[in-house]
């Protein structure tokens, strides 16, 4: 294996996460199951005879993987998707793309047999979050609809639930598959050592970035007069009979639950924050919480409904308004912090840890952490395009002046400084040095055999056919069972 093969292989075993690669996400993100017609060929599929292998072929089958049928269109629209959402489609050839969907389908399957579930509520709610963020990136539901070639929200509704049930059951497949695997430091050491020196993986320029966080402070009376309308509220509908689900439309601030009613449907594995998922699972079925905070505001949460470890609840969310004087008077305070650095009188770590109001870097001196692998270091080409353009003209030592950034999760607006504490230059991987990196590695290599293992496994123990046109295609895996 020369150089550039080596540095091709180190980079596709880096897009290998167990289905939640880059490449997986956006054809997951297309996939649609088939109508019935399609379906009901498939059944004739199984009783291999000529006659249905001619039906097969007039209704334009690329593949039938147990219960789930692919249809030429299918495997034409998904690179068509792929190439309307700006991804490079120059090596993905039919064969390939055929190949990861009927991957997919072979997850999805199983995690049938399986009994994995995924309740019709948790597909919805997904479904609804992505339509609500369609909306707001495109102006209105019509431009979505005409730009997704869909006559009603019904028609787009029923097919984001296809595309997400099956990605669902697919992603917990697989997850089920590699969840319990890890690496000991000493696979990690033998993976590493494995490598020929003229083949180890290269990485390329990194970042190390602290930052120092002010929060513009609400005032106590803001607080109370949301709290109060919340009060206001839950009097309404436990004493009046008034419809929590009315009340959410009317004065919820979350845009993913109200135009629902505030509702959603959570298990504890649900990704919200620790503070909601205790409150919810702290209530009855049929009461509603006091108002509690998080970092989106204030909540009053009402149990609709529980089943099991599943609760469908309702709730509103209030945020206190930030007034301008105080968004002023943070961006101020943190000015004068970074003065006084720069004259010496503290350092940037000392300042993060007594004036920070971020808790999860001040004890470490304002240090970011890597969300993919909460490494220090950030690599150029890896960056978040917001972060890498706040630090990029950056010099050694040079501390930002305060940036205001807006909250993702929808929380108050905040300010911040910034430096890049070190620099590394592209590098030939080093065991030391590199641990955490060559540790992904090692680890994705393992998933990856796993992986691999399954498949095989299941792909003799499973309905599989592929068309005639499509025998001749390199899959990856025995796909035709030759």
């Amino acid at each position: 294996m020369n150089r550039t093969r080596a540095l091709l292989f180190w980079s596709f075993l880096l897009s290998i996460v167990t289905g939640f690669s880059q490449v997986r996400d956006s054809i997951a993100d297309i996939q649609v199951e088939p109508p019935a017609a399609p379906m009901e060929a498939s059944a004739e599929v199984k009783k291999d005879s000529s006659e249905t292998l001619k039906k097969v072929k007039l209704d334009g089958i690329s593949a039938v993987v147990g219960d789930y049928v692919i249809l030429d269109s299918d495997v034409e629209k998904a690179l068509i998707d792929l190439r309307n959402q700006g991804a490079s489609t120059e090596d993905i050839t039919h064969c390939s793309l055929l190949g990861k969907l009927m991957e997919d389908r072979l997850y999805a399957h199983q995690a049938v047999q399986d009994s994995i579930l995924v309740s019709d509520d948790e597909v919805n709610a997904t479904s609804d979050r992505q339509l609500q963020q369609l909306v707001q990136q495109v102006g209105s539901m019509e431009k979505v609809l005409d730009f997704y070639k869909k006559e009603t929200v019904e028609d787009f509704r029923e097919e984001l639930y296809n595309i997400n049930k099956l990605r669902m059951l697919s992603e917990r497949m697989q997850q089920k598959i590699v969840g319990d695997i890890e690496v000991t430091p000493e696979e990690v050491r033998q993976f590493f050592n494995r490598i020929p020196e003229d083949e180890r993986p290269v990485f390329g320029a990194e970042l190390e970035i602290s930052q120092i966080v002010k929060q513009p402070e609400i005032p106590e009376v803001e607080k109370q007069r949301v709290i109060d309308k919340l009060n206001e509220i839950k009097a309404d509908v436990e004493d009046n009979d008034a419809k929590f689900s009315v009340k959410a439309i009317l004065y919820s601030q979350d845009p993913g639950s109200k135009p629902k009613g505030g509702f959603y449907s959570m298990t504890r594995q649900t990704p919200f924050v620790k503070e909601f998922k205790d409150v919810a699972f702290s209530l009855r079925e049929g009461e509603i919480s006091e108002p509690f905070e998080t970092a989106f505001g204030y909540h009053i949460i009402y149990i609709e409904k529980v089943r099991g470890q599943e609760r469908d609840l309702r709730h509103i969310l209030i945020q206190p308004e930030v007034p301008q004087k105080a968004i002023e008077e943070a961006k101020t305070e943190l000015d004068s912090i970074r003065k006084h650095i720069i004259e010496g009188k503290y350092t940037f770590a000392e300042a993060a840890l007594n004036f920070s109001d971020e808790k999860e870097t001040k004890f470490d001196g304002g240090l970011l952490r890597n969300p993919t692998n909460f490494d220090s270091r950030f690599e150029l080409t890896k960056m978040d395009p917001t972060l890498y353009n706040q630090v990029r003209n950056l010099k050694d030592n040079e501390i930002s002046y305060p940036l205001l950034e807006a909250d993702p999760r929808g929380g108050p607006p905040k300010y911040k400084i910034l430096k890049v504490t070190n620099r590394y230059d592209e590098h030939v991987a080093d065991f030391a040095r590199d641990y955490l990196k060559i540790q992904e590695l090692a680890l994705r290599e393992k998933q990856f055999k796993a992986i691999k293992k399954w498949m095989d496994e299941h792909i003799e123990d499973t309905y599989v056919s592929v068309n005639g046109d499509n025998k001749g295609c390199d899959f990856a895996n025995n796909w035709v069972k030759e």
